[in-house]
């Protein structure tokens, strides 16, 4: 009788998909993982470049140095360049590994990830921007304040980074928390700055440059939020980057230096509609006339609507309900299909134009709350049909 002879299975040949290593783990899963870690090495990389640029503009801003300030301005490139060698990574995973689920999400993730780091590279070269307006400027700047901002929104920035590269949920809902911090520090700050700028302690100029700044800061400080939210997607996959829907939002948009769509945000702020939110842009904003900026406040508006913001910064615009253009060219600067916002032509004059007439701005004040009333009668009928 012939023995039995048990032959065992073939392994797989090495590099197979299906070869696994001793831990149990297939070479395929080892190379992924490689991967994965190189591009949040990278990642890791580009939010160290976005920290020191950030730190450069400060030292410029407290020591008014003008070296400085351009070594954060030269540093926004080498910020974009990585972007595009981020998004080059992520492009060969795709192809290379197909993933699906949770390498998906982080792949997916981390694209908007870097958009925002590019996006913290360009706020920290503003701020070095803005502080070159300052070098020559004999005013007392509260550089310990901005100091304390630029530290807060500093950790922000790495906690952020930490939480992407290390897939954290708890230290990504800490740094989402933080962000009410920084929103109040912007407040204070610029309720300060404009007291100074009452009390003649500042020119206007000045005023403007540093209210810019603070805007900026706190801007890093968002776009560190926004991070976190993007690494909640990836960890659970429940979007959490939407926080608007179930109400109206409005943008006023204007251009050319005007004033019009800060005193539509202003003046429908100050009608106390709970369920719609305000917002303001332009196309190509510039400093607010001195005239202007005094009518704002004798309204009561907040110190942060002495600031136009531009286009570019508002966001995702299909997350708003309706875009109130107030001038002409602000239509060729919006995107050709907007598929859920409702775009509103409003022929309102525009008071810069006329800055020698302080009855312009209470014109066009009175024209736009006309406006804004009858929007909101007309929102509170769909609400209701």
């Amino acid at each position: 009788m012939r023995a039995v002879v048990r032959r065992r299975p073939l392994a797989p040949v090495a590099g197979h998909p299906k070869a696994r290593a001793m831990n149990g783990t297939t070479h395929f899963d080892e190379r992924m993982q490689r991967e994965i870690g190189q591009i949040r090495d990278a990642v890791r990389h580009m939010g160290q470049l976005c920290e020191t640029a950030i730190r450069l503009a400060l030292r410029a801003l407290r020591e008014r140095d003008r070296q400085a300030a351009f070594s954060a301005i030269l540093r926004d490139q080498r910020i974009d360049e990585m972007e595009v060698e981020i998004d080059r990574l992520c492009l060969e995973f795709l192809v290379r590994q197909q993933p699906a689920g949770g390498p998906l999400r982080m792949v997916y993730g981390t694209i908007r990830i870097t958009l925002e780091l590019e996006r913290i590279g360009d706020y920290a070269e503003s701020i070095a921007r803005h502080t070159l307006r300052l070098i020559g400027e004999e005013s007392e700047i509260p550089t310990a304040r901005y100091g304390e901002m630029a530290e807060l929104t500093l950790q922000m920035l790495r906690d952020a980074v930490e939480a992407y590269a290390s897939e954290n949920e708890d230290l990504a809902r800490r740094t989402i928390a933080a962000d009410d911090a920084a929103d109040e520090m912007k407040r204070r700050l610029n309720r300060d700055l404009v007291k100074m700028f009452r009390d003649q302690q500042l020119p206007f100029e000045v005023l403007d440059a540093l209210m810019m700044i603070t805007r900026r800061f706190e801007r890093i400080s968002d776009q560190a939020r926004n991070i976190c939210l993007e690494v909640l997607f990836m960890r659970t996959g429940a979007e959490a980057r939407h926080p608007h829907s179930g109400r109206y939002r409005v943008l006023f948009v204007d251009s050319g230096g005007s004033c019009r769509s800060l005193m539509a945000e202003a003046a429908a702020r100050s009608l106390g509609a709970e369920r719609v939110e305000f917002a303001s842009a332009s196309v190509d904003p510039a400093p607010l006339p001195s005239a202007a900026a005094e009518f704002l406040l004798a309204q009561g508006a907040t110190v942060g609507l002495l600031l136009p913001a531009p286009l570019l910064q508002a966001g995702d615009l299909e997350t708003y309900s309706v875009i109130v253009a107030l001038d002409p060219n602000v239509r060729a600067a919006l995107p050709r299909a907007l598929r859920k916002a409702v775009v509103m032509d409003w022929a309102v004059p525009d008071p810069s134009a006329s800055p020698d007439d302080p009855a312009s701005y209470g014109a066009t004040w009175s024209e736009l709350r006309r406006h804004i009333e009858d929007l909101l009668r007309a929102i509170e009928g769909e609400d209701g049909t």
